[in-house]
C-alpha cells in the first residue's frame, strides 16, 4: 500500500515561478550533490547489511569476487554482486575489472572493520538508520513543538550511539583529553570517585575504569535498557569490581562527592543543563573537576556550514532537541550550541575556572573547577 504526501498548503504559488531565473551551472552541481546524498541514504543501508554479515571483514581477509565472497561469509551471491557494486561505486572496497575481485585498503578496513580503532564508522550508519525510522513521527511534533523522548526512539539509537562515539573515545579519552586536565590523571593513577553522567551504554565509564584501576566509577543514565546494557558490558570487560551503573538523572542529588565529574556528548540533550551543571559543582569536592565533552562547534550557525555541522545539526534535529523537548526545562540547548553558549552556562552555574581544554574537528572538551 502507498502513502500520499500532503503538505501543509503555503502561501508561495508554483506557476509564478521564473526558471529563466535558474542558473544553470548552478542547477547542475545543485542535482550532482543531491544525487550523492540519495546515494549515500540509500547506501547506509547496505553499509548496516555489511557490518551484520561480515561482508566487510571477510573481504578484508583478502581479494575476492562475488561468488569467493558469498561462499566466505555464508551469504548467497545474488545479493552480495550487487552490494560490492554499490560499495565500489562509493569508495569503500576497490574493484579490479582485469580480475573481477573486489579488495580493500588498509583505510577501508580501519574504516569498516577494526570496530576498537580510531576510525570506525558502520556504528554511525546504524545510527542514522534507526533515526531514519523513526521520521513518520516528526511530522505532528514539527507542527506541535512536542518532544520525542530518547526513550522513544527505535532500538538501534542506542547501540548505533555507543558504537559511533567510541572510536573517538578510544582515541582521545585516556591518551589526550584526560592529561589536558589540569591535576586530574594523576588523581586517577591515585584512586578518585568519579561519576560519568549520561552514560549511555557506559562505553566511556569502562575505558576510563580500564586505564586507571584504583579508581571508583559510577555511571548513570536515565534510560533503563541503556544502564542493562552498560552493566552487560562492564561485566565482559572484567571491571565489574570498580565500576557500577544505576538509572538516575543528572540532575538528582547524589550520595557521594565525586573527584571528577564527565558529560560525554549528553549535556546539550537534557531538559535543564544548567540544574545538570548545578547539580554538577554541587556533587564535586572543593578540589574536583567537571569536564563536558560536547560535538564541536563555532559560536555562529556560519561557522558550523561544513560536513561536520551538517551532521550535528541533523542530529539536533532528530535527536537532541527533541530529547530536551521531552524533559523538564526544554531548553533544546542542541549539539551545535557554541563555545560561548557552553562556558557561559557553566560560569552562570557557579563555576568560576571554566576553560576549552581541547578543541578537535569532532569534539571541545571543557574543563569546569569551583
Amino acid at each position: 500500500m502507498t502513502s500520499t504526501i500532503n503538505p501543509t498548503s503555503t502561501t508561495f504559488d508554483p506557476s509564478t515561478f521564473d526558471p529563466t531565473t535558474v542558473d544553470e551551472a548552478r542547477m547542475e552541481e545543485l542535482a550532482g550533490r543531491i544525487i550523492t546524498d540519495v546515494g549515500a541514504t540509500v547506501s547506509a543501508g547496505l553499509v548496516y547489511l555489511g557490518d551484520r554479515l561480515g561482508l566487510y571483514s571477510g573481504l578484508a581477509e583478502g581479494p575476492a569476487t562475488p561468488a569467493e565472497l558469498a561462499e566466505r561469509t555464508g551469504t548467497s551471491v545474488v545479493y552480495v554482486t550487487p552490494w560490492l557494486a554499490n560499495q565500489a561505486a562509493g569508495g569503500y572496497v576497490e574493484y579490479d575489472a582485469g580480475s573481477g575481485q573486489y579488495s580493500m585498503t588498509p583505510e577501508q578496513v580501519l574504516a569498516f572493520v577494526i570496530e576498537d580503532g580510531p576510525a570506525f564508522f558502520p556504528g554511525a550508519f546504524q545510527l542514522a538508520l534507526a533515526v531514519l525510522r523513526d521520521v513518520p513521527g516528526f511530522e505532528d511534533r514539527f507542527r506541535s513543538g512536542a518532544g520525542f523522548g530518547w526513550h522513544e526512539h527505535d532500538a538501534g539509537l542506542f547501540e548505533g550511539t555507543a558504537r559511533f562515539f567510541r572510536p573517538g573515545y578510544v582515541a582521545n579519552l585516556v591518551d589526550s583529553w584526560l592529561p589536558a586536565l589540569d591535576g586530574v590523571v594523576p588523581a586517577l593513577r591515585a584512586g578518585a570517585d568519579v561519576a560519568d553522567w549520561g552514560c549511555g551504554h557506559g562505553v566511556s565509564t569502562i575505558l576510563m575504569a580500564q586505564a586507571f584501576e584504583r579508581s571508583r566509577f559510577t555511571g548513570s543514565d536515565y534510560h533503563e535498557a541503556s544502564i542493562v546494557a552498560a552493566r552487560r558490558k562492564a561485566l565482559e570487560a572484567g571491571v565489574q569490581d570498580r565500576v557500577r551503573f544505576e538509572v538516575a538523572d543528572a540532575d538528582s542529588a547524589p550520595s557521594t562527592q565525586y573527584d571528577l565529574i564527565t558529560l560525554f556528548d549528553c549535556l546539550h540533550d537534557m531538559g535543564d543543563p544548567a540544574a545538570a551543571a548545578r547539580a554538577a559543582r554541587a556533587a564535586l569536592r572543593p578540589d574536583g573537576t567537571l569536564m563536558v565533552v560536547e560535538p564541536a562547534a563555532g559560536d555562529h550557525i556560519e561557522d558550523n556550514l561544513n560536513p561536520v555541522g551538517r551532521v550535528f545539526y541533523g542530529a539536533s534535529t532528530l535527536v537532541c532537541t527533541p530529547s530536551s523537548l521531552s524533559q523538564p526545562g526544554a531548553a533544546a540547548l542542541g549539539a551545535q550550541a557554541g563555545p560561548a553558549v557552553l562556558t557561559g552556562l557553566l560560569r552562570d552555574a557557579g563555576f568560576s575556572r571554566v576553560r576549552i581544554a581541547v578543541q578537535t574537528p569532532v569534539n571541545l572538551v571543557i574543563e569546569a573547577k569551583h
